[in-house]
């Protein structure tokens, strides 16, 4: 092979990347640096849009409020698709295939038809209420409250920490849990000891995704909650359909995106930490 030829097959990966990120870079990179310069410089250069929004009582709130729902959102998708994800790795091939197609249909149906859905099962006589007083329970309300919007994110949200946790489990061996059984260890103690590690790369990954989902998410949260329980892209959304205030919406999203950057370096620090810890111990 000449060393043109060589240098050709170089360049090959960065032109095959190139349509593809020029799409991204116009259609999202553009357009948030033209928000982000709007934060800037309306409606005079500098930092006013920011301290306007570090003084605002309401928008704190509403940020505290955004991060709590995605903690708790994270946390549920976790604990609920852990076990899920195991089972997926247990049984046997048609099984397997069922609890796929399962998980894949929640990405088949519109976001906005499940939206509805959870709109027609939250309300007082819905059908979650009507199973409550058939238990002898006494009704809740959760249309318009931040306990609903979290119940109909969890379920939105929940393939996308299954599936992260599925591709984990499904590298491990299988034999690791009988050997350590084995040696004498019990079953709970095995799965803790030598199990429950080899899945973190999987649990940061799906925490992580439903983590940065649940901050931007809109439609599900401006459905079923109401403006006493917004959440921080229900108020950049107010700035900018109701207020037209692009420079504030802009100083919001940037702050959010700010945020969210520092959660991901944060995760990835305690990645590497991680891998770095069980390298040492391997």
């Amino acid at each position: 092979m000449t060393k043109k030829q060589t240098v050709q097959g170089r360049r090959a990966p960065f032109w095959g990347v190139l349509p593809a990120g020029g799409l991204v870079g116009v259609f999202f990179f553009l357009p948030l640096a033209l928000l982000l310069w709007r934060s800037f410089s309306e409606p005079s250069l500098g930092l006013q849009n920011y301290t306007e929004l570090l003084g605002d009582p309401t928008a704190k709130t509403i940020l505290i409020r955004t991060f709590v729902v995605a903690f708790t959102i994270t946390a549920a998708t976790v604990l609920l698709g852990y076990p899920y994800a195991y089972v997926m790795t247990r049984v046997g091939p048609r099984a397997r295939t069922l609890l796929m197609a399962i998980v894949l249909i929640a990405f088949w149906n519109s976001l906005l038809a499940k939206s509805f859905a959870w709109i027609i099962i939250l309300q007082d006589s819905g059908p979650l209420n009507d199973l409550l007083k058939a238990l002898g329970l006494s009704p809740v309300h959760l249309l318009g409250t931040q306990a609903g919007v979290t119940l109909g994110m969890i379920q939105v949200l929940l393939p996308f920490a299954i599936l992260p946790l599925y591709a984990t489990m499904l590298t491990i061996d299988r034999s690791l849990m009988p050997a350590a059984q084995g040696l004498g260890a019990r079953r709970s103690v095995a799965f803790v000891k030598v199990y429950l590690p080899l899945t973190v790369p999987g649990i940061m990954a799906g925490s992580l995704l439903v983590f940065v989902l649940s901050l931007g998410f809109y439609i599900t949260p401006d459905l079923l909650g109401s403006p006493q329980n917004s959440l921080l892209s229900q108020l950049i959304g107010v700035h900018v359909q109701r207020l037209l205030d692009f420079p504030g919406a802009g100083a919001l999203g940037a702050s959010l995106l700010v945020l969210t950057l520092v959660v991901i370096a944060v995760a990835a620090r305690l990645a590497r930490g991680l891998y770095a810890v069980r390298a040492k111990d391997g």
